[in-house]
């Protein structure tokens, strides 16, 4: 399938410029491009502007608030729960960042539950942004139920990620941000895209078989939990994603388990019934200090980095540290621009064209 190469920042702008013609400040709406484009920027091409049309459906159907008066609702020293206004998770997820980053500041960590919000784009960039306060990031959030625990037919989970960034001194910073599944449901939208089928250990049809069907979920399927099956360690995705949904929800007041409002993806759009409100997330900070010196700490934190990306490998291959295909991407991404595929740019122009906005992104 044909791609286009899109420039970094003018993307980024075309893509504010959107969120802006549905009433989102403007502040607001270039922080929300930035986290949206980073996905595509560091390879996560299911979770970036694929996902912009999305949102704009979201808009329409009452279930995005543009401008969002996002309020901590209940907290201690070291903790809040903040309510998202049922604004855009890419807007609420930082600011209860930046709280937790607050609190960290002042009790040596802050932990942030957030409810009434909706999709934060990819968790680890609401993880790195407490590098900048030499802190310990934490993101994670839940999503709509499209996955079964193990031995289950029922859609109860989310994909469910969680992230981690960790600072170095010299080293680049270790960044984790893995879905609790085989794979997240924007990669089926990918394999779909292209006419694909997915790899083994990814789906089930809706009789509980495993499949190969990149329509699967459409078609009365699940997503598997990570590993896939319960021989390859099902039950361990199955408790991650659990994890990160009482965290999100339970815990936050918001949705949770099969109530989780299902974002604008997979042909769903109806919130249904509800136990709590909107969409959840959880974030915390970590202020490195608050168990010994940064310095020293990052200094062991490099050691460790040089000593597994030096570990002789397999096949010629090279052992990476979580976060280098990412951090390498960007940087050349930024530099070359963002490939996207033609179904994603059709979406695009239809933006433009709705919104009457010039369409100048290459």
């Amino acid at each position: 399938m044909k791609t286009m190469q899109a420039d970094y920042h003018r993307l980024q702008n075309f893509v504010a410029s959107v969120f802006e013609s549905i009433g989102t400040p403007e502040s607001q709406a270039q922080l929300a491009a930035e986290v949206l484009v980073s996905a595509d920027a560091r390879g996560i091409d299911s979770h970036g502007v694929a996902r912009l049309a999305g949102y704009i459906r979201l808009f329409d159907h009452g279930r995005l608030n543009p401008n969002p008066q996002i309020a901590i609702v209940h907290e201690t020293p070291s903790t809040a729960v903040i309510d998202g206004d049922k604004g855009l998770g890419l807007v609420v997820a930082p600011r209860a960042m930046e709280i937790a980053c607050e609190k960290a500041n002042l009790a040596g960590t802050g932990w942030v539950a957030v409810r009434n919000s909706n999709h934060f784009g990819i968790a680890g960039y609401h993880a790195m942004k407490a590098l900048d306060h030499e802190m310990i990031g934490w993101a994670m959030t839940h999503a709509a139920p499209l996955v079964t625990p193990t031995f289950s037919r029922e859609r109860l989970l989310g994909t469910n990620p969680i992230a981690i960034a960790i600072p170095a001194q010299t080293e680049p910073p270790f960044v984790a941000d893995f879905a609790s599944t085989a794979v997240a449901y924007g990669k089926l939208e990918i394999l779909q895209r292209k006419g694909l089928d997915t790899p083994d250990g990814w789906v089930q049809d809706a009789d509980g078989n495993p499949c190969n069907d990149a329509f699967a979920i459409k078609n009365g399927g699940a997503l598997l939990p990570l590993g896939g099956d319960r021989e390859h360690g099902s039950h361990k995705g199955y408790a991650l994603g659990a994890m990160v949904d009482i965290l999100s929800g339970v815990l936050s007041g918001a949705n949770f388990g099969p109530w989780v409002p299902p974002f604008a993806t997979a042909g769903f759009m109806s919130a249904g019934e509800s136990v709590g409100i909107g969409t959840g997330h959880f974030l915390g900070a970590m202020r490195v200090d608050s168990f010994r010196p940064a310095e020293e700490f990052k200094y062991d934190m490099d050691k460790w980095i040089q000593r597994f990306r030096s570990a002789e490998a397999v096949d010629g291959k090279q052992v990476i540290i979580p976060g280098d295909p990412e951090r390498i991407l960007e940087a050349e991404r930024k530099s070359m621009g963002i490939p996207l595929l033609e179904p994603v740019v059709a979406d695009l122009k239809a933006l433009s064209k709705r919104f009457n906005l010039p369409f100048s992104i290459a």
